[in-house]
């Protein structure tokens, strides 16, 4: 994490970085990120169910940016085998330059590697946010494939505690798909009937046309 990066290296972090929505434009990194707050808001961006960011607080104090960091470190990064040592975080919280980028780097390939997991493992789903990350199956569909893997194979010695997860999983997700087919049938009839509606006008604006032509000729 102390290793300082190179040009490309730091080019290719900010990239990274200006593609995520943050509540705060970046302008100085050293300072954008010392209180802690914009480290949260990017792993909240990928694993939303990881970060509660009423916890963390904008700050210029010390005290306040320390708690910040330290409560990343417990609550958030341990979950992504990640930790910045406490003399780094000492470093980051007094705006020492050059040493966020590192941190952060650090930290995007602790995303990246949990990301990757996250598409094998259904028990990581928990953390993952589709909309961030593209998988090859639906939601609905990955889960099926991987519980209908295991079905499949006879003998194995499954901790019960994980069946139940998937099953649990599996009917949450059916139940959702039973909701979003309700409300596609509900769609479908709103639909019906503002077609209904426009045919209804359009003969209606014809019928007034023609009186208003027979008006005329009567006038004449």
């Amino acid at each position: 994490m102390e290793r300082q990066l190179n040009e490309e290296e730091l080019q290719d972090l900010y990239a990274w970085i200006d593609k995520i929505p943050l509540s705060r434009p970046k302008r100085h990194i050293t300072r954008d990120f010392s209180d802690g707050v914009m480290a949260a808001e990017v792993v909240k961006h990928f694993f939303p169910k990881l970060v509660d960011l009423h916890n963390y607080i904008p700050a210029n104090s010390t005290a306040q940016k320390l708690s910040n960091w330290n409560l990343l470190n417990r609550k958030v990064f341990s979950k992504l085998n990640f930790h910045v040592p406490e003399e780094t975080v000492k470093r980051i919280v007094l705006n020492t330059a050059g040493v966020i980028e590192p941190v952060l780097s650090a930290l995007r390939e602790k995303i990246e590697k949990k990301l990757e997991h996250a598409t094998n493992n259904i028990v990581d789903l928990e953390y993952f946010d589709a909309r961030n990350y593209k998988k090859p199956h639906t939601g609905r569909e990955a889960l099926w494939d991987a519980f209908q893997k295991l079905e499949t194979k006879p003998q194995m010695n499954m901790d019960p505690s994980f069946r139940i997860i998937l099953q649990e999983k599996e009917q949450a997700v059916m139940a959702l798909q039973e909701t979003v087919e309700i409300l596609q049938m509900k769609v479908n009839r709103l639909e019906h009937l503002v077609h209904l509606k426009d045919m209804r006008i359009e003969d209606l604006t014809r019928h007034l046309e023609t009186y208003k032509a027979k008006g005329k000729t009567n006038n004449l």
